[in-house]
């Protein structure tokens, strides 16, 4: 009798036998869905970490991006500043100068908070916060006024800027009294108070001295503080809801401020010149950087075309100088720097580190995405610094107490095994040696 041939298909040979190249192609077929969701999830537990042993790495990563950062800002403080500081008769240097002094008291401190038990700083949260609301009125009345803002107290020739220490007491203080309120935070009146109220005393005070952009990075630290304490997302929206309210009505009575939006919109503005001005050079530095940039040192809009250019527009003269590579390893650094402390954030089980750390990510990385937002005209000119980056002392020594915070709670995930111990410690639990 004569076999009926068996009829191929995409999985079989003539004879029948199964066709590897076929089933191979059938198993990919059918398992792409699976792999894309692989593909997520792997990449999602890339992001937040593989327990402790991932504790190691993040605290270098941090540590790292946040030195470089720092290093890069000092290289383009010099850079930006040499040619203002020259017609000013001083010495190229001396601007250069005084952040690298900042920013080695910044280090040290950044180093000794790494080594402290983070929960030891609760018992400051008060007097902190108390400090932060006297020294914010005492600017009111014998501050310093620059380019319009009453927001430093000058003291033998240098400046300090309070409103720069407040957002550190702010999260502190947020993380201490939530904490605390733990179990009575499904309330509102827990939730929010006193959290929204003191909130308001500071931003009121910083208003007062004609911020609005350090009063909106508040209002996004208060926020973060509430999200990452657990409140009701309904009541988080309620709150969200009132800031933007209260941020349109500081904008809407303001001619300056109105100018500012609607020179961003593209509309005319009577006394808007400069303002339009400083944009309009900003894109253009930004726009003649090309691919590599012009040369470190071989900008031309810093030759006082963009006002503030080693301050709140440093990112165009990087931009200029460095070209698009120098900006996307700026980038890249931040985005570094917003993964490692997510990766922190998200092993914390105790409340107070979880607000802490998600509120210090929440104002550095905001603060960043507003100013470069800011240079590239995504949005309006509202003068805020890029953390690490622009001219300012008790900026960058208070982005770096931040930064040793964070530090601390990514050492207190090292293996125990792998962290070397502390040469002092401090608090009552403190254990005396043998």
């Amino acid at each position: 009798m004569v076999s009926t041939p068996t009829r191929s298909g995409p999985g079989r040979t003539r004879a029948g036998k199964p066709d590897p190249a076929g089933r191979a192609a059938g198993v990919a077929r059918a398992s792409l869905p699976s792999r894309i969701r692989s593909g997520i999830s792997g990449f999602w537990a890339t992001l937040e970490g593989s327990g402790k042993s991932s504790g190691g790495s993040t605290y270098y990563l941090i540590l790292g991006a946040s030195l470089a950062l720092t290093a890069i800002g000092i290289i383009m403080v010099l850079s930006a500043s040499s040619v203002e500081a020259i017609a000013a008769g001083e010495s190229p240097y001396s601007i250069a100068t005084k952040q690298g002094m900042f920013a080695g008291i910044g280090v040290v401190a950044m180093l000794v908070l790494s080594r402290v038990n983070v929960v030891w700083l609760k018992r400051f949260a008060w007097p902190s916060i108390i400090l932060a609301c006297a020294l914010l009125v005492l600017v009111l009345v014998i501050g310093k006024r620059v380019l319009g803002n009453q927001n430093w107290i000058e003291i033998g020739g240098f400046t300090f800027q309070p409103s720069e220490y407040a957002k550190f007491a702010l999260v502190l203080w947020m993380a201490t009294v939530l904490s605390v309120k733990a179990k009575l935070l499904d309330k509102w009146t827990h939730a929010l108070i006193p959290i929204v109220p003191v909130s308001g005393v500071i931003i009121t005070l910083i208003v007062l001295g004609h911020d609005l952009g350090t009063s909106l990075v508040v209002m996004l630290i208060m926020a973060a503080g509430l999200f990452f304490g657990g409140v009701n997302l309904k009541l988080f929206a309620a709150a969200g809801g009132v800031a933007a309210a209260a941020a349109l009505i500081l904008a809407f009575t303001s001619g300056n401020r109105m100018c500012r939006i609607t020179s961003w919109m593209g509309q005319s503005c009577a006394g808007a010149s400069d303002i339009g001005f400083q944009s309009e050079q900003g894109l253009s530095a930004l726009a003649s950087g090309g691919w590599l940039g012009v040369g470190l040192g071989q900008s031309r809009q810093k030759y006082q075309w963009i006002p503030e250019a080693h301050n709140d527009f440093i990112f165009a003269v990087i931009g200029e100088e460095l070209g698009l590579v120098g900006t996307i390893v700026v980038l890249v650094l931040f985005a570094l720097l917003a993964v490692a402390i997510y990766r922190v954030v998200s092993h914390q089980e105790d409340l107070f580190a979880r607000v802490l750390g998600g509120s210090i990510m929440a104002w550095m990385l905001g603060q960043a995405a507003i100013n470069m937002a800011m240079v590239a005209g995504l949005l309006p000119v509202i003068g805020v610094p890029l953390p690490f980056i622009s001219y300012g002392g008790s900026a960058l020594v208070m982005s770096l107490c931040g930064v040793g915070v964070v530090l601390s709670l990514a050492r207190a995930q090292i293996a125990p095994a792998s962290r070397s111990k502390p040469r002092w410690r401090l608090g009552k639990t403190a254990r005396k040696r043998t």
